[in-house]
């Protein structure tokens, strides 16, 4: 009898591939060569990543032009005075030019202070903590509070745990920092791949209760943390290497678990 363990690392084979790249957000940061380049739009990656893919990607190039093509200059030394034109009239979906505006303003004032976005994070957890949630709660708050004058409507584009967020896309951007593979990048060492939390939507929700790893019926930080509970039982050491699996097959439509269950899978390890 065929085990849930060996189901999802299948998917895993399946979807952890180069070829993932090309149609995710997570090309733009492969697209740059310098590891601070890459953090530094991979984070305004992550925080866009929402709606239909080809926009998002559109928005993304676009946002790397405006930026000259070196995001970690650009937002590093940002000037206001000087700078600001270059992000006058950009927006996706609810997200503003005047969020554009305050995000970078408030980045730039983290990174002369840190350096790099990965101390931002670090600086929020240490080695003990179980999971990511002290780090993206700690990072939603310095942006708030980095600089003078950052509107109260830029917290909607920050997730945050204690709001009960599921906090899908900060996640999601550590992975891609974190975790080394062929997909994301393994640039961080600060954090560890046993400490990320799965990045949960509504895709991977859904495949994650068909095949019964998921009980909650709502998509938040306790459903994420429960999600990713469960996946520590099949490899304690990168849980979200199982992010492939559910995202992978519920995104694109090419698993249906129903028919998995119906041959008689086993939920033992």
């Amino acid at each position: 009898m065929p085990n849930l363990q060996t189901y999802l690392d299948s998917l895993v084979a399946r979807y952890e591939q180069p070829a993932f790249i090309a149609d995710d957000p997570i090309a733009i940061p492969h697209g740059f060569d310098d590891p601070r380049d890459r953090e530094v739009i991979g984070l305004y990656a992550a925080l866009l990543a929402w709606g239909r893919r080809a926009t998002i990607m559109a928005k993304l190039a676009e946002l790397c032009e405006r930026m000259r093509f070196r995001p970690y200059a650009f937002v590093r030394n940002f000037d206001v005075q000087r700078d600001a034109a270059r992000l006058d009239g950009f927006k996706h979906r609810t997200f503003q030019p005047t969020d554009a505006l305050h995000l970078t303003r408030s980045l730039s004032a983290l990174l002369r202070e840190h350096d790099t976005l990965e101390s931002v994070f670090a600086s929020h957890l240490s080695p003990d903590t179980p999971h990511i949630g002290p780090a993206l709660q700690g990072f939603s708050e310095s942006v708030m509070t980095a600089a003078p004058g950052i509107p109260k409507r830029l917290q909607k584009h920050l997730a945050r745990p204690s709001t009960g967020s599921a906090c899908k896309r900060l996640s999601m951007y550590l992975r891609w920092m974190v975790r080394p593979g062929p997909v994301d990048f393994g640039a961080w060492t600060r954090i560890a791949p046993a400490q990320l939390v799965l990045p949960l939507d509504v895709h991977t929700g859904r495949q994650a209760r068909a095949l019964g790893l998921l009980t909650r019926k709502q998509d938040d930080w306790r459903a994420a943390l429960a999600l990713t509970d469960r996946c520590r039982a099949f490899d304690s050491n990168d849980p979200c290497r199982y992010d492939f699996a559910l995202f992978g097959s519920g995104a694109y439509g090419h698993e249906h678990p129903d028919e998995f269950l119906n041959s008689g899978i086993s939920d033992d390890p």
